[in-house]
């Protein structure tokens, strides 16, 4: 049987260590989903003890790990899928959905902007990403690494870092280091505010962060309907509310 080679220009670094393999799979807790869906299953070392949960699909867009994984388990070929998550119509599958897998760390942050903008359907991710991100997701304002991906997923998950995950139990070894997180959606149902401006004004504070938020946001061309003190402050200084607060200042 012909095995998979990881490629580069795909990011593919192939976990081969089993037990941290069951220990991502453990991370998973909740119980009720219809779909559990992995991104990148690659040689299928989490698959093997996902295929007989409910609603488990996986996609990949190496045509040659899906063609191996169906070769190796041809009883759930059809779950096995040449499917890139970020252009995926998400509607389509049956909700609600847990997301796992070992993102390529070179699309994981955009994995993570398609998870927020399908925040009410996925209420679950536990992934192994490059440990600079994990730290970023999971760090509180005040903090250097905090940052647009801290605001957003915060706003509506809890984010958990579960464990450091060292270069050699990859092939090929990756240059940095790993970490496995979790994200559980929270009780947020809305944040008061227009969530698509709240998302610009995140993303604009974050891009001139050394700037006070009033000088970051004068690109938007966004017109101040109240003042607030909030704007005399910078981007990395702000929690979620704050930056909720901060949208409702701005009128569109």
């Amino acid at each position: 049987m012909k095995q998979v080679s990881p490629k580069k220009h795909l990011g593919q670094h192939f976990l081969k260590d089993e037990n941290i393999a069951r220990k991502i799979v453990e991370g998973l807790q909740q119980k009720d989903v219809a779909t559990m869906l992995e991104i990148g299953p690659g040689t299928g070392v989490l698959t093997k003890y996902l295929l007989e949960r409910e609603g488990f699909v996986a996609f990949d867009v190496d045509g040659e790990s899906v063609d191996y994984l169906k070769e190796v388990y041809p009883d759930h070929a059809e779950q096995f899928r040449l499917q890139d998550f970020l252009k995926y119509d998400l509607d389509s599958l049956a909700k609600p959905i847990s997301v796992i897998g070992n993102f390529p760390y070179n699309i994981s942050s955009q994995l993570f902007f398609r998870i927020w903008d399908h925040r009410n359907d996925v209420t679950e991710v536990v992934c192994m990403i490059q440990k600079e991100v994990a730290d970023r997701i999971a760090a509180k304002e005040g903090n250097k690494t905090y940052g647009i991906l801290s605001v957003l997923l915060q706003a509506f998950y809890k984010i958990e870092y579960l464990f450091t995950v060292p270069p050699q139990v990859f092939n090929p070894p990756p240059k940095v280091q790993s970490a496995v997180i979790r994200l559980t959606r929270n009780d947020v149902q809305t944040l008061g505010c227009d969530e698509q401006l709240f998302k610009r004004v995140v993303k604009a504070g974050f891009g001139k962060r050394r700037k006070t938020l009033r000088n970051a946001l004068k690109d938007l061309n966004l017109e101040f309907a109240t003042e607030s003190d909030v704007f005399n402050q910078r981007a990395e200084q702000l929690t979620v509310a704050d930056f909720v607060e901060l949208t409702n200042h701005i009128s569109s």
